[in-house]
């Protein structure tokens, strides 16, 4: 089942996510990593934060994913932006999930996302291409994956992976992506 935008499905069992944002397909990769491609295959939900760059980009994901999360990022254009919210809600594994492109700087990040999302449990963003894992005081869980294609300053590309399930997030994991070569 391929899941676009705004969804709400309450169910508690556990299910096997992956997270990813800032692909920028094809201008930063022709293609994600085959390691991402894997992970997307073995998940039940697949979410991405925007800056998909290009529409056969989501094509590909919808295509290969069980379901799927998406919104619009700042680069991508009216093809993405006719399909794609600009902020999606879902629940997953009991939790609340909201997911957008932008949260602005990350100096008083969480507080600014707490007052936006008061009744979310879960925020996956993207747009700096850093990897963000922090708990606001309030209790919003705020996940940046960073990019699997364009590491800009960062040592390595990276997505998450996690489980969500009976209201927890679990086995939350930043996988680093091999540089490429050529």
């Amino acid at each position: 089942m391929v899941v676009i935008g705004q969804h709400r499905a309450v169910d508690s069992q556990p299910q096997r996510l992956v997270i990813i944002s800032d692909t920028h397909l094809p201008t930063r990769a022709r293609e994600l990593p085959e390691p991402v491609w894997a992970a997307v295959e073995r998940a039940d939900v697949v979410i991405h934060a925007g800056d998909w760059c290009e529409l056969p980009a989501l094509l590909a994901l919808q295509k290969r994913s069980r379901r799927l999360v998406g919104v619009y990022g700042n680069n991508d254009g009216p093809p993405l932006r006719e399909r794609l919210p600009e902020v999606a809600r879902v629940e997953l594994g009991g939790l609340r999930f909201a997911v957008v492109h932008e949260t602005g700087p990350a100096k008083g990040r969480e507080h600014r996302c707490e007052q936006r999302f008061p009744d979310t449990d879960v925020l996956v963003f993207g747009h700096s291409h850093i990897p963000w894992d922090t708990t606001a005081p309030g209790g919003l869980r705020l996940l940046n994956p960073g990019s699997p294609t364009d590491r800009r300053r960062q040592p390595h590309a990276t997505y998450l992976t996690a489980t969500a399930g009976n209201g927890a997030l679990t086995e939350v994991r930043l996988h680093e992506l091999p540089r490429r070569t050529g």
